[in-house]
């Protein structure tokens, strides 16, 4: 079983930085993909990054790219997400995730661990 904390989300304004975490409890994290998604208000659950298990690939949205980087530190079972320029599209409930499966996949369906989320609101 793997339990999934997020923190480091809140108020900010356009244009500004913000890194969300994401805290792992499992004994073998660097064997699990892990990823971010988000939730906009009236909207579907999105993919937004994902990142293998030693760091090496990353995969990103259109959406988000350039803007946003997904990191991991095995050492501390942790998986980040540095938010910069952001703008109010970016405003929604941030979620991490893990899947041993299915690599680098967007799907939320190839997640079989979620947390239970952090707000981000970008002010405009």
């Amino acid at each position: 079983q793997v339990q999934l904390t997020e923190s480091g989300g809140g108020l900010v304004q356009a244009g500004d930085s913000l890194r969300l975490s994401c805290a792992a409890s499992v004994r073998t994290f660097s064997s699990y993909f892990m990823g971010w998604f988000r939730q906009a208000p009236g909207k579907d659950r999105e993919f937004v990054a994902a990142i293998s298990g030693n760091g090496g690939s990353t995969r990103y949205a259109d959406s988000v790219k350039g803007r946003f980087t997904i990191s991991r530190d095995n050492a501390l079972n942790n998986v980040y997400l540095q938010m910069s320029s952001v703008n109010s599209e970016d405003t929604a409930i941030y979620y991490c995730a893990a899947n041993q499966r299915y690599g680098l996949s967007s799907l939320q369906s190839a997640y079989a661990y979620w947390g239970r989320g952090t707000q981000v609101t970008v002010s405009s």
